[in-house]
């Protein structure tokens, strides 16, 4: 038994040996690729086994892999991917049930719970948010505790900004005109982030999506 554990281990360290040497020779590779070169030497290799490999190698921190969008497909198939999109989805849905909230709903106990907590975060994060996506649209830049503070101390800068300017406008600093005003702001900041990230990922599918880092 631990004769077949020592050959097993063997066995995947010669695969990793293999990709790693496939990937510092050719810079990057895409996976299927890479799936097809360890297999000319390997016929038992299965997309499975490639699946471990490529996460071991990146839990080793020795390679990147990027899922990326390809360059040729459009805007329309990109939204299809929910799993990208999937921040743009929920700020644009909190958004409108944030002011579903606040026309249909009545302000008495317990909807007024449900309207506080959809307006405390559609003032509060939602705008920062989209702001945090349309300015560091490869994702990596920051982590998620440094997103969501950054998003919160952005929301905290826009929506004063936004009553200031409303101040000086005839419909004034009321209910209807800041909701407008933070409905048109949050969604035009997603459509811009949206449109930045859709761009990077096509740039970068120009390139394969594994990358070695050693």
């Amino acid at each position: 038994m631990k004769q077949e554990k020592s050959q097993n281990a063997h066995s995947e360290m010669t695969l990793d040996e293999e990709a790693l040497r496939f990937i510092e020779k050719n810079g990057v590779a895409a996976v299927p690729e890479l799936y097809t070169a360890l297999k000319a030497r390997n016929s038992s290799l299965t997309e499975g086994d490639v699946a471990d490999l490529l996460s071991r190698l990146v839990d080793q921190g020795k390679i990147d892999l990027e899922d990326l969008v390809p360059a040729t497909q459009s805007v329309g198939d990109y939204l299809k991917h929910w799993e990208r999109n999937l921040w743009l989805y929920v700020s644009l849905t909190a958004t409108l049930a944030t002011v579903l909230a606040i026309y249909s709903l009545p302000a008495e106990f317990p909807f007024a719970i449900l309207r506080w907590t959809l307006g405390s975060v559609f003032v509060l994060f939602i705008p920062g948010y989209v702001t945090v996506e349309a300015l560091f649209p490869k994702g990596r830049e920051l982590d998620s505790i440094e997103r969501f503070a950054l998003s919160v101390g952005l929301s905290l800068a826009l929506v004063p900004l936004v009553g200031l300017l409303l101040n000086y406008t005839p419909w004034g600093i009321r209910l209807t005109p800041i909701v407008i005003a933070l409905t048109i702001l949050t969604v035009g900041l997603a459509m811009i982030a949206f449109v930045r990230e859709y761009r990077v990922s096509s740039e970068k599918s120009r390139s394969e999506n594994v990358s070695s880092d050693l």
